[in-house]
């Protein structure tokens, strides 16, 4: 705080005259700007994550990147906990944060690959030979592969040079397009993914059984205390007894496509996005014909419900899918098929075709134009099974709305969204949301150290998902505040965002030390942020990226009035010591084709202006 508070003294003090100018290379911002307090509490957020990541490591990692845990294997505390544990550090790291952040998540990374393939089961099938296989879940369903993968997925944000990255990014893809002959997971002729648990070992074609989900046998009392809140192993097989139907398709296999994303945006190779816009289109064409709903069982035979006696509401995980909470005795609605919108976002993302969009956004109307009336209130569902609609709330099914608002940038689309601090303020309705919000993530990661502090846990009395509640990692504002983007979510899903920030000094990812950024504004062709250097003695240049891929294009940029034209997914903005600007940029959304290279690695010149 004492460098903060010395920045605040000097630039209130500091007379420059107010200007903009673009040259040959830069669009330079002159213009003296008194620090905003989002600004000083964005970088106080960012620059708190070194040393809170710095204690949560050390605290719950080995030297090797081992979690100091008791490996298992499961849905309730596996694998994908493991890594979990550093949710949102590679994207805290792509926003501007430490370098430390990225090697600490490397060295978990690669302990995780190490300690996974080396746990074993011993009465579960599939994960006898180790639970990880080629550095990938060995089959397993995407509520939880999604999961472990999420981190993993933004890595490229960060460093998509990796010569071993890269390799994994291929032979992920390859897992799901058929390059592995060992895990052919995908039928090509029905274009299906043939079972809810697939992965490098391939689909597991038969019933699942609660042991399959839950691990080996395992004695809870006066030792572990699970965060599902089972009281002991019998409770963990009950919690999973009805988890049986996994042969067949289901909507959350589309997390699945953000591999070959990935793949594509990496080396541009056309098989993997031919793959991922095959399967998609595929799935388009199943809600099309089942009235409009994404149906959550396809059979081996690609029909409808095929492998759950016809119908399209069956499976695990799927529309019917009611089951009994063993240690309370209530009915939990678990019906996952939302998490297919990461697939439809994908396939946006790579065309700019908004039928991926018109089609969930038509699900959404139909589900909700099944409510009905109660005792005077308008009710509506969440669920079907045999008898139809059930499951009935007040509030409006929901699952996507955001996201299509997002996308479309169409206001009708944001009708039916709730209340929410962010889009109220980006509509000019909530002006102190980016101060309260800030404020906020700073006292929750200081909540996360100081409980972290008080856990008795220790290595042979801790499961794999105990440390991710002190996981100080806390971001969610920043996406939104910073870059104008969605959180990527938990299950695998890329970046959506208006714009990302390079430091071409440092030539690494992320925003320059003592620069603010703020985006104030978004419509379908325009960007309005704020970018403010608070270094009172040195100018900080900063590459201004369209989307978080290169995805958009920059037309124009307006700085107090002055036009230059753009004409690139990159522009360089040159901040002079203790100025800032409002920035607004002219913006085509999704007309390029995503890539993961850094700018100064893309086949186009970033950020050569010439003025009107």
């Amino acid at each position: 705080m004492p460098k903060v508070c010395f920045i605040l003294a000097i630039l209130f003090s500091l007379p420059r005259p107010s200007a903009v100018t673009a040259d040959d290379h830069a669009v330079w911002v002159r213009t003296p700007m008194a620090p905003p307090e989002w600004a000083l509490l964005e970088r106080l957020l960012l620059e708190s994550h070194t040393e809170a990541c710095r204690r949560f490591f050390e605290r719950y990692f080995d030297s090797r990147g081992y979690l100091l845990c008791v490996e298992r294997w499961g849905g309730d505390d596996g694998p994908d906990d493991a890594i979990e544990n550093c949710n949102d550090w590679t994207l805290l790291h792509a926003l501007g944060g430490s370098d430390k952040i990225l090697e600490w998540y490397n060295t978990a990374l690669e302990g995780h690959f190490r300690q996974y393939t080396e746990a074993r089961t011993v009465d579960v099938p599939m994960a006898r030979d180790g639970m990880y296989y080629k550095e990938f879940p060995c089959s397993f369903d995407w509520v939880h592969n999604g999961e472990g993968i999420s981190n993993f997925n933004l890595l490229g944000l960060s460093d998509p040079g990796d010569p071993t990255y890269q390799k994994r990014v291929r032979r992920y893809a390859g897992f799901y397009i058929n390059e592995d002959p060992g895990a052919p997971n995908y039928d090509p002729r029905h274009k299906i993914i043939q079972s809810l648990f697939n992965g490098s070992r391939g689909p597991v074609l038969r019933p699942a059984t609660a042991l399959d989900w839950a691990g080996d046998p395992i004695k809870i009392d006066e030792r572990f205390a699970p965060r599902h809140g089972e009281r002991n192993y019998g409770q963990m097989l009950e919690h999973f007894q009805d988890y049986t139907d996994i042969v067949g398709d289901h909507p959350q296999n589309l997390c699945a496509t953000t591999l070959a994303l990935n793949a594509y945006m990496l080396t541009h190779e056309e098989k993997y996005k031919a793959w991922l816009l095959e399967y998609v289109d595929a799935w388009v064409e199943r809600t099309q014909k089942n009235n409009g709903i994404i149906p959550t069982n396809i059979g081996l035979d690609g029909s409808i419900g095929g492998a759950t006696d016809g119908k399209w509401y069956g499976g695990v995980y799927g529309w019917s899918f009611s089951v009994r909470v063993p240690q309370t005795g209530r009915i939990d609605h678990r019906n996952m098929h939302h998490l297919g919108l990461v697939g439809f976002g994908n396939a946006y993302l790579l065309t700019g075709d908004r039928q991926y969009i018109d089609v969930w956004r038509d699900m959404i109307r139909r589900i909700n134009g099944a409510n009905r009336v109660q005792d005077g209130v308008t009710m509506y569902p969440r669920m079907y099974g045999d008898k139809g609609w059930y499951a009935f709330t007040p509030a409006p099914y929901a699952h996507g709305t955001r996201e299509i608002y997002y996308w479309s940038m169409d206001p009708a689309d944001l009708e039916p969204l709730a209340s929410d601090g962010w889009l109220a303020f980006l509509q000019g309705q909530a002006p102190g949301y980016p101060v309260q919000a800030l404020r906020a993530d700073l006292e929750s990661l200081r909540g996360k150290l100081q409980a972290m502090d008080r856990d008795q846990t220790t290595p042979d009395t801790r499961l794999s998902d105990d440390p991710m509640i002190y996981n100080p990692a806390t971001i969610t504002s920043l996406v939104y505040l910073m870059l104008g983007g969605l959180h990527p979510g938990g299950h695998g899903g890329p970046l959506h965002c208006r714009v990302r920030y390079f430091d071409p000094v440092r030539r690494r990812a992320g925003i320059p030390p003592d620069v603010g950024a703020l985006v104030t504004g978004l419509t379908d062709d325009e960007t309005e942020l704020t970018l403010v250097n608070l270094d009172p003695v040195e100018s900080r240049d900063v590459l201004l990226q369209m989307g978080a891929y290169g995805e958009h294009q920059c037309d124009e940029i307006n700085v107090n009035a002055r036009r230059t034209r753009i004409g690139a997914p990159v522009v360089t903005v040159r901040l002079a010591a203790g100025c800032g600007a409002s920035i607004r940029i002219t913006t085509r959304r999704y007309v390029n084709q995503p890539l993961l290279a850094h700018p100064w690695d893309r086949p186009f010149e970033a950020g050569t202006p010439a003025t009107k």
